[in-house]
């Protein structure tokens, strides 16, 4: 190790604490960006580089394409000693040999549409005086077969392709065999569809039922350490403890409706995974995957997806991988005692294989991302690797501790391990400080061989003539800045290199100060006769103005209707998200001067009492600053004007009301005449009242009410008692009592009342 790796070691931790306490020290215009969260990493780019779901990096296992197939789906991996795999394929419908060095060879091509599972006969393999034999399952409608070896010379003369011999083994007569299973004796384990059975085949082809379920489907199956064969279905998402005896329990009933993929480790732990949402009171499990159908199957061998049926169909099409299940994945472990636990959940991924490493870490083939994740214990995980294949459906064992896993969209042959990439690079995202900044320290929790780049540009796609990339020395890093220009965006790049101790790195802290450019004020709206509610503020330690910052855009306040109010409303906003504090200032109509209504405040409205200004007609001005957030002499500040509004507080006048009799007989009516005006708006509308009736509108002489002065001119009759009638006929000694009203234009109120007294 190095020195400067082993100062890097030793001196990060310190490092690191320098610069957020430099940080917290700085004045309030600097900021910080720091990335160390998972869901922060994952925006970035990975090649050879895990994240940890704790936060942080480091190298991922070696990784890399050993063989790309024909066939679009590879459902099922074996190996056998020798680290040959076996893949059973669809689309075209194959089964591949693909020796260690990446050599692919057809051995099997059936007439039905996929090879669904395979597995090799381990024990025959172990005898080097035997042929390897493999057992294929092929669906729809399909069988098992017998693949081996082809003896004698013609088999020499038929050629690679013909060099392998295929003899059904066994037909359940099912719709569909999901997957087959060896046990130590030889017999074989056949998991099937629509009826949800299990069948033993003995090593000498006797079989036999040995499990029917209540479910539609047996989707896996895998043998504990005690000869146990566990199963998992579709359609409750059960997962099945049998005995050699076929004697069955249920271990566990998932959350999700269909168990995907199941792995038992040596101490007995049993770990399943399940996908899809159920469906309460559903009568029939349905299938919570995409369908392929015969039909669909064009030239070439694509094939194309349609959603799964909402009903039962009479003979369903074939499931494919990748195109699954809602409602994302979940592993669950289910202890020797029986004792159930989530331990890893998504709501993107779905698993479609479960395994083990080298070391017993659970690993898990998820799509439709195409991820290999590790699961370290509940919730906590590492996201491994980011194949080049949509989906990660199989493990199998590799020479040397590796691990070989098949891929789906397209069909791909990968190898895991043993070991790390021997370099990993990752780029984070692009970091966008919204304005031109000035980028300063930057502060790495890390370990192990480490370097650390940066570069920063004005556009937001880094390949478009940014900065070169800039090396850090970590080591002197507390004592330099980080030079790259000036810009508005900025990127950092990590790149791991193997060695002891293993590189990580757990957090990234850059120090940046944005140039500080003036507020904006979007617009100012001004509403005589309302009033703002004031907006309730959070009791706190820091007084009004000195938070982190205000939201760049605000709701208007609520209003309520106050006809002796104005109300002012404005929005505004920073780029550099600085605090700002506002004054209102109004001014008259032919006036110079601009007269302060308010300052100081934070909020984005003001109201007050509509009295306070003659009537007349106004514009207000708001000025916006930045003030709290930058020292004396640097704060910059912004204004705009409002649309003119009137004030109008001053009632109209009525005068010259007179109010006669007209007749002496039944009919009497009276003869009302009055003006009304005001000084400043016109004359809104005007109303009677006759001996205390109801208000009854009336128009003005001419009609028309747009003017500051309106004459009234109108009779009215007066109501006689429905009584005896004819005992007031000629009755004039009666008072009568005439009340009118008028309102302008801000529905200010006059009244005025007259008196007729009878004779």
């Amino acid at each position: 190790m190095t020195l400067a790796r082993k100062t890097l070691a030793l001196l990060s931790a310190v490092i690191f604490s320098t610069f957020a306490l430099s940080a917290f020290a700085l004045a309030e215009g600097t900021r910080t960006w720091e990335q160390s969260k998972f869901e922060e990493l994952t925006k970035g780019t990975a090649k050879g580089i895990a994240l940890r779901s704790e936060g942080g990096l480091e190298l991922a296992p070696a990784f890399k394409a050993l063989a790309t197939t024909p066939s679009t789906y590879i459902w099922s991996i074996a190996s056998d000693s020798a680290g040959n795999i076996y893949a059973a394929a669809g689309s075209p419908a194959r089964v591949y040999r693909i020796t260690p060095d990446g050599q692919s060879t057809t051995i099997f091509e059936p007439q039905e549409l996929q090879v669904q599972a395979l597995v090799v006969d381990k024990n025959v393999d172990k005898n080097t005086a035997k042929t390897t034999i493999v057992y294929a399952a092929t669906a729809p409608d399909g069988k098992v077969y017998r693949l081996e070896p082809a003896k004698g010379a013609a088999a020499a003369q038929a050629g690679a392709k013909a060099s392998w011999s295929a003899t059904p083994y066994f037909d359940p007569g099912s719709k569909y065999i999901w997957d087959i299973v060896l046990d130590h004796a030889g017999a074989l384990y056949v998991a099937t569809g629509d009826h949800g059975e299990i069948y033993k085949v003995s090593p000498n082809g006797q079989h036999s039922l040995f499990f029917k379920s209540d479910e539609v489907h047996i989707r896996v199956l895998a043998l504990d350490p005690k000869g146990n064969l566990i199963a998992g279905s579709d359609g409750s998402g059960l997962v099945y403890r049998i005995a050699p005896n076929g004697e069955a329990f249920v271990l566990y009933s998932a959350p999700k409706k269909e168990i995907t993929a199941l792995a038992i480790d040596r101490a007995g732990n049993i770990y399943a995974a399940a996908a899809g949402e159920k469906r309460a009171g559903a009568a029939t499990p349905q299938m919570g995957i995409m369908f392929v159908t015969p039909a669909q199957t064009a030239p070439g061998g694509n094939i194309s997806i349609t959603a799964a049926p909402t009903a039962p169909m009479m003979t369903p099409p074939f499931p494919a991988p990748g195109a699954g299940a809602t409602g994302g994945s979940e592993i669950y472990r289910i202890a020797p005692d029986g004792a159930p636990s989530r331990l890893w959940s998504s709501r993107e991924d779905l698993v479609y294989a479960l395994g083990f490493d080298q070391h017993g870490r659970l690993l898990a083939g998820t799509g439709n991302r195409g991820h290999i994740f590790a699961i370290n214990g509940v919730d906590d995980f590492t996201d491994l690797i980011k194949a080049s294949a949509t989906q990660i459906t199989a493990f199998a064992a590799a020479p040397g501790g590796g691990l070989y896993a098949s891929g789906s969209n397209l069909g791909k042959i990968f190898v895991l391990g043993p070991g790390p990439e021997s370099e990993g690079t990752y780029e984070s995202d692009v970091f966008d400080a919204r304005v031109f900044s000035l980028w300063g320290r930057i502060g790495v929790r890390a370990a192990g061989n480490v370097e650390l780049y940066a570069r920063s540009g004005n556009v937001d796609n880094p390949d478009r003539n940014w900065s070169h990339w800039t090396r850090i020395n970590l080591v002197l890093a507390a004592g330099s800045e980080l030079k790259i220009p000036p810009a508005r965006f900025m990127q950092w790049k990590s790149v791991l290199h193997a060695g002891n101790p293993a590189p990580r790195v757990d957090d990234v802290l850059l120090n940046y100060l944005p140039k500080n450019v003036a507020p904006e004020i979007d617009e100012i709206v001004v509403q005589p006769g309302y009033h703002y509610q004031p907006i309730p503020h959070v009791t706190g330690s820091e007084p009004p103005g000195q938070g982190q910052g205000q939201p760049r855009f605000d709701p208007p306040p609520p209003a309520v209707r106050d006809r002796d109010s104005v109300g002012v409303h404005w929005s505004a906003h920073d780029d550099n998200d600085d605090q700002l504090v506002y004054t209102v200032y109004y001014r008259g109509d032919g006036e110079s001067r601009w007269l302060l209504l308010k300052n100081n405040l934070y909020d984005h409205s003001y109201s007050f009492d509509a009295s306070l200004l003659p009537d007349g007609g106004y514009t207000v001005k708001v000025i916006a600053s930045d003030a709290p957030s930058h020292s004396p002499g640097e704060a910059l500040y912004a204004e705009r004007v409002s649309s003119r509004f009137e004030v109008d507080t001053t009632a109209p006048v009525i005068d010259k009301l007179t109010a006669t009799l007209d007749g002496k007989q039944i009919g009497i009516q009276i003869h009302v005449r009055f003006r009304a005006s005001d000084s400043f708006s016109p004359i809104k509308r005007a109303e009677y009242s006759l001996d205390g009736g109801d208000w009854q509108f009336v128009e003005p002489v001419g009609q028309l009410s747009d003017s500051k002065t309106e004459d009234y001119d109108f009779r009215a009759a007066v109501p006689q008692p429905e009584a005896a009638p004819a005992l007031m006929a000629g009755n004039t000694a009666n008072d009568h009592v005439v009340v009118v009203r008028a309102y302008d234009r801000f529905d200010n109120l006059a009244t005025a009342k007259t008196v007729i007294r009878g004779k």
